[in-house]
């Protein structure tokens, strides 16, 4: 991708900023949260130390040489190593942090805390509250036999919103800047992603997942819908290779998903039954590709990716990490049209995201300007607004 003036890449030396918080507040307190969520032993212990004390006041250190992935960090991280974390892209210094977490931890290591995710109960605590109950007995709800493209609708916007409860609204593809505040949506390019999904489509779609817990069931859900409206053929859901971003998804975790919605009652039993007989038969896959834990933009991302993502009917980017390795984790002029920074991409790509970091483009000046007026520059991090954009292959 172009590296334009007016798009500086986003650092975290700016005092107060969001990027800011992030490395000052936020890594150091899942630190102490992930080091009180097991009874890890002394070693663990000194390395969460000495990672706190790295991660605030001291320089990027590089992985022991028994690191199994030393080389690529190497390689992803060439000129930031000796440098302080706030000074370096902060989409990197973030991946970065979360790697060293799981070497803190001893996850790559052999040994008894191998495997073990340091996030896993704060995904299964999220699978076990009442609000995840409700959300998935609102499957059990009639559907309108006249009204049927609302149903699509309301699980695309479940799957955008993730753990927001209310899905009942739904903002047209006409409807003003008020109406996009209003609702939450700052943009909502939903018809045209639809257009690329037409009922009785023999494609393929690609989720680009996001987070795991209560947010990954509404994911699975939206996979079901389309499989089984005949919107798609098959569908390709891309998770993590290892735990990532405190609650990114692997594949264990997509297991548990499975597992909770075919333990549920009603509807949901028979949307984990559906889904679980279409991994055996392929028309679900689960991809664990290495490029999704890159602290890279997927405009750098690897031919054979490229490859799959060109392939597909679809690729439907989720959440707000995905957003901003899409798009380019940078400063960019809210106006800035969503096709050009995404014109690298392989081929037709959707955005399904809640806003919670600096990075946006594709807004009209009256939505910007009417966000700004109410909510100063916290609409952009908040996770109370949402979008849906698209860029169409003859978009490019």
């Amino acid at each position: 991708m172009p590296e334009p003036v007016e798009a500086p890449v986003i650092l975290s030396n700016e005092p107060g900023s969001f990027a800011w918080r992030v490395l000052a507040e936020r890594h150091p307190a899942l630190i102490k949260k992930v080091r009180d969520a097991f009874p890890y032993g002394p070693e663990q212990h000194r390395a969460l130390d000495a990672l706190l004390a790295q991660a605030t006041d001291g320089v990027i250190e590089p992985l022991g040489p028994g690191a199994h992935d030393r080389e690529l960090w190497e390689g992803w991280g060439s000129g930031h190593f000796g440098r302080s974390w706030f000074d370096v892209p902060f989409l990197w210094a973030e991946s970065y942090f979360y790697r060293q977490l799981l070497e803190a931890v001893g996850y790559f290591e052999v040994g008894p805390w191998q495997g073990i995710d340091p996030f896993r109960p704060f995904k299964q605590a999220e699978l076990q509250t009442v609000e995840a109950a409700e959300e998935l007995a609102a499957l059990d709800r009639p559907v309108d036999p006249a009204a049927p493209d609302a149903e699509d609708q309301a699980l695309l916007l479940s799957a955008l919103w993730g753990n927001r409860a209310d899905l009942g609204f739904r903002i047209g593809a006409e409807g003003d800047a008020a109406d996009a505040v209003d609702s939450g949506l700052v943009a909502d390019q939903s018809e045209l992603l639809w257009s690329l999904l037409p009922e009785g489509g023999r494609g393929a779609l690609c989720l680009v997942a996001d987070n795991a817990g209560r947010e990954l069931l509404p994911d699975l859900i939206l996979i079901d819908h389309l499989l089984n409206r005949q919107r798609i053929e098959r569908a390709v859901l891309h998770v993590k290779p290892y735990p990532y971003y405190v609650s990114d998804a692997t594949t264990a975790d997509v297991i548990d998903g499975l597992r909770h919605l075919t333990a549920a009652p009603g509807a949901a039993s028979e949307v984990g039954r559906r889904l679980w007989a279409a991994m055996g038969s392929g028309r679900l896959t689960v991809r664990a590709h290495t490029f999704s834990c890159a602290p890279l933009p997927y405009a750098d991302m690897p031919d054979d990716l490229r490859q799959e993502f060109a392939d597909a009917t679809l690729t439907l980017v989720k959440g707000d990490l995905n957003y901003r390795r899409l798009v380019g984790d940078r400063l960019w002029p809210a106006s800035t049209p969503f096709a050009e920074p995404t014109a690298y991409f392989p081929g037709p790509v959707a955005a399904l995201r809640t806003l919670k970091s600096d990075v946006i483009v594709g807004l009209d000046a009256r939505t910007e300007a009417a966000l700004t007026a109410e909510h100063g520059q916290a609409w952009r991090t908040s996770g109370t607004h949402g979008l849906i954009q698209v860029r169409s292959r003859k978009d490019a």
